[in-house]
C-alpha cells in the first residue's frame, strides 16, 4: 500500500460576518420573556423565515416566532417543514428555523434534519419539551429522557452539531453566542433548541443578552499545501473533480481548468457548478451519471485528479477503482475527515481549505498549460427514437422538454427526488450556472423534493420545480402550504403506478415475488381538491405545453406526466456496486443497459 502523504497545515482567518450587534450601548433594562428573547436573537442571526407544525406545547414560543419580523409558515408535516427549511437555506445562503411542539411534533422533524445534516444546511430545530416539575408524570406529547433517549437528539453527535435542552433563562447569553459561532463557521450547522413549556414564558433581562456579531470563520491553505499541490499537479495532466462544497467557486474553478485545459467532471450535486456544456467537461460520475467519465479515465491521459468539495462516497464515485488515476488525488475539503477516507488505499495528498480561498491561491501559482489540447470526450447526446406512439410518455421525452422549457427557458430552481426521478435528471438535464439543481445524495429521502421545493420557492421568492415520482407525492408533499401562501412551487410527477426505482432492481436481480406497485393516483384531481391548479399528460406531444402553461402560472401548479414504466433507468455503475457488496445480480439482456437500485 503506498502510504499517504502528511496533511497539510492549515490557516484560520476571519472575516466581517453578517451579523448586526444585538445591543446598543447603553440600552435601558428590559424584560423579554424567554420566546420573545429567542425570536429576536435568531432575528439577529440573520434568520429570515420559521417553517413548522404548531402546538400547544410550544404555543408562546409559537406567538413569539410570528409576532416578529421572520416570516412563519405553518406546513402540514414536521418532516416537510424540514426539508423545506434546509432547500430555503441553499436558496438563499441565510440560516432558517424548524420549529415543532413536543412528542411526535419533535421525532418526525428528525428524518428532514438528518437531511440537513447530510446536505451541509445551517438550520435551527426549536422544539417543545415536557417542563422538569412535569417529567416522568405521564403528561400529554411528554418528552423528556423518561420517553426518549437524550443522546444525540437533546446532545450533539452525528444528527446535531449542537444541541441543547434550556433550563434556564441564564443558559441564553452562553447559547446564542454558540450558535452564532456555529453559523460563522464554513460548512454546514444544525442545532436544536429544546425550550420546556413552562420556561417559554419566563422573564430575562435584555440588558444581558450577548452582542452577536462574530467573524466569519474562512479556512485557508498554508502555502506549504499550496506549493505542494502546485507541484504534484504539474507533473502530468490532471482532471478536476467537483462536488457540491465547490459551489462557491464556479468562477474560480472554470479559470483554473481553461488555464491548465484540465478536464472537468461532477459529482450528481455538483451539476451546473462547472458549465455542462463546456469542451472540457467529461460528465456527471455515479448515480445517473455519464460514460464519457469511464471513457475519459479509460484514455491514461490523467496522471491526478483535484477533488474539490466531493466526499466521493458511494452515489459520487460507487467507490470505482477506475476513478483512481496513478498518481492519486489532490483532496481539497473544508472537513478534515474527508480527504482521502472514499478511497483509503489512493494516494491522497489532503488540504483542509474552503474551495474558494484555495482555487484562488493554486490560479497565482499554477502555471498555463502549453501543451497541444487533447480531445476530451464529452457526455453522451442519447438519441430519441423518432415515430414512436404518443402514448405514454418516454421519461427521455419528458426530460428534453424540461431541459427546453424550464432549464433553458426559465431560471427556475430545479430539484430531483430521490429514485429514478433523480437518475433520469441527472443524467439528461444539462446546466450551465450553478445554483440551479438540487438533489440529496446521502440521505435521500422520499418526500425531500416534493417538500423541499416549496421552502426554495418560498425562499428565492419565485419558481422551483419539484421531479418526483408518484410514491414519493403519496409519502409527503405540502401542496396545501404553497397553496395557503401562495407558493409558486411546480411538481412534475413521474406518474407509473409503482416504485419504479425497486420494480426495475429486482426485476434485474431476479427476485420475484416482491409487489412495488401503487394503486392508479390522479394527481391533478389532488391538487385541485387542496386549491392548487394542475393538468394530466398523457401524449409526449402534450407535454412541453404543460410545462410553458405551469411556468406561466402565478400559483402552485402539478403536472401529472403518465410515463412508460418500462423504460430503463440510467444507472452508470450502480450493479457494480451492489455486486461488490455481496448482492448477487442477474445480467441484463443487453449488457450495455444498467438500471438503478437503491441501498440494500
Amino acid at each position: 500500500m503506498t502510504p499517504k502523504y502528511t496533511a497539510s497545515t492549515r490557516q484560520i482567518t476571519a472575516e466581517p460576518y453578517k451579523l448586526d450587534g444585538y445591543l446598543e450601548s447603553g440600552k435601558n433594562s428590559k424584560s423579554l420573556t424567554v420566546a420573545d428573547a429567542i425570536a429576536e436573537m435568531l432575528e439577529n442571526l440573520g434568520v429570515g423565515c420559521a417553517y413548522g407544525v404548531a402546538g400547544g406545547a410550544m404555543a408562546s414560543l409559537w406567538g413569539a416566532l410570528s409576532n416578529s419580523t421572520m416570516q412563519v409558515l405553518n406546513f402540514r408535516h414536521e418532516a416537510g417543514a424540514a426539508f423545506a427549511a434546509t432547500e430555503a437555506y441553499f436558496a438563499t445562503g441565510s440560516p432558517s428555523v424548524v420549529f415543532t411542539t413536543a412528542g411526535p411534533g419533535m421525532t418526525n422533524a428528525l428524518t428532514g434534519l438528518f437531511a440537513a445534516r447530510g446536505e451541509g444546511a445551517k438550520v435551527i430545530l426549536l422544539s417543545a419539551c415536557t417542563s422538569a416539575g412535569n417529567r416522568g408524570r405521564w403528561g400529554i406529547q411528554e418528552t423528556s429522557t423518561d420517553t426518549l433517549p437524550s443522546s444525540g437528539i437533546f446532545t450533539s453527535g452525528a444528527l446535531f452539531n449542537y444541541a441543547v435542552t434550556i433550563e434556564s433563562a441564564d443558559q441564553l447569553p452562553q447559547i446564542f453566542r454558540r450558535i452564532a459561532l456555529g453559523l460563522a463557521q464554513p460548512g454546514g450547522f444544525v442545532a436544536h433548541l429544546s425550550i420546556p413549556t413552562r420556561l417559554q414564558t419566563s422573564l430575562v433581562d435584555e440588558t444581558n443578552l450577548p452582542d452577536l456579531g462574530v467573524g466569519s470563520l474562512s479556512v485557508a491553505a498554508s502555502e506549504e499545501a499550496i506549493a505542494k499541490s502546485v507541484e504534484l499537479l504539474s507533473e502530468g495532466p490532471f482532471a478536476i473533480w467537483v462536488g457540491f462544497g465547490a459551489r462557491n467557486a464556479a468562477e474560480e474553478i472554470l479559470q483554473l481548468a481553461e488555464r491548465t485545459g484540465a478536464a472537468v467532471m461532477c459529482s450528481p450535486r455538483g451539476k451546473g457548478i462547472f458549465p455542462e456544456d463546456h469542451p472540457q467537461f467529461v460528465g456527471v460520475t455515479g448515480l445517473g451519471g455519464h460514460g464519457s467519465v469511464m471513457t475519459y479515465m479509460q484514455s491514461a491521459t490523467c496522471l491526478r485528479t483535484l477533488v474539490l468539495g466531493t466526499r466521493l462516497g458511494e452515489p459520487t464515485s460507487f467507490w470505482s477503482p477506475a476513478m483512481v488515476p496513478p498518481g492519486g488525488f489532490v483532496h481539497v475539503d473544508i472537513d478534515p475527515q474527508v480527504p482521502g477516507v472514499a478511497y483509503a488505499s489512493a494516494q491522497t495528498y489532503p488540504v483542509q481549505a474552503d474551495i474558494k480561498a484555495f482555487v484562488q491561491a493554486l490560479l497565482k501559482h499554477m502555471p498555463e498549460n502549453t501543451a497541444s489540447a487533447i480531445s476530451l470526450p464529452n457526455p453522451e447526446q442519447e438519441l430519441i427514437e423518432a415515430g414512436a406512439p404518443d402514448i405514454p410518455v418516454r421519461p427521455e421525452v419528458l426530460m428534453a422538454a424540461i431541459q427546453k422549457v424550464i432549464v433553458e427557458g426559465s431560471d427556475a430552481v430545479v430539484m430531483a427526488e430521490c429514485g429514478n426521478s433523480f437518475t433520469w435528471s441527472t443524467h439528461f438535464l444539462r446546466f450551465a450556472e450553478t445554483n440551479r439543481y438540487r438533489v440529496s445524495t446521502g440521505v435521500g429521502a422520499m418526500g425531500h423534493a416534493a417538500t423541499g421545493v416549496v421552502g426554495a420557492a418560498q425562499a428565492r421568492n419565485g419558481k422551483a420545480v419539484a421531479i418526483v415520482g408518484d410514491g414519493a407525492m403519496l409519502m409527503n408533499n405540502e401542496i396545501s402550504t404553497a397553496v395557503k401562501y401562495q407558493i409558486p412551487a411546480i411538481w412534475i410527477v413521474l406518474n407509473d403506478a409503482r416504485y419504479n426505482m425497486c420494480h426495475q432492481g429486482m426485476k434485474l436481480l431476479g427476485l420475484t415475488g416482491a409487489d412495488a406497485s401503487i394503486p392508479p393516483t390522479d394527481f391533478v384531481m389532488i391538487a385541485k381538491g387542496m386549491g392548487a391548479e394542475g393538468i394530466r399528460v398523457l401524449k409526449e406531444s402534450d407535454v412541453e405545453a404543460a410545462l410553458e402553461q405551469a411556468i406561466a402560472s402565478e400559483v402552485p401548479f402539478v403536472i401529472d406526466v403518465i410515463i412508460d414504466p418500462n423504460r430503463v433507468a440510467p444507472s452508470k455503475g450502480r450493479n457494480q456496486s451492489l455486486a461488490a457488496q455481496g448482492v448477487k445480480a442477474t445480467p441484463a439482456k443487453n449488457s450495455a443497459v444498467q438500471i438503478s437500485f437503491p441501498n440494500i
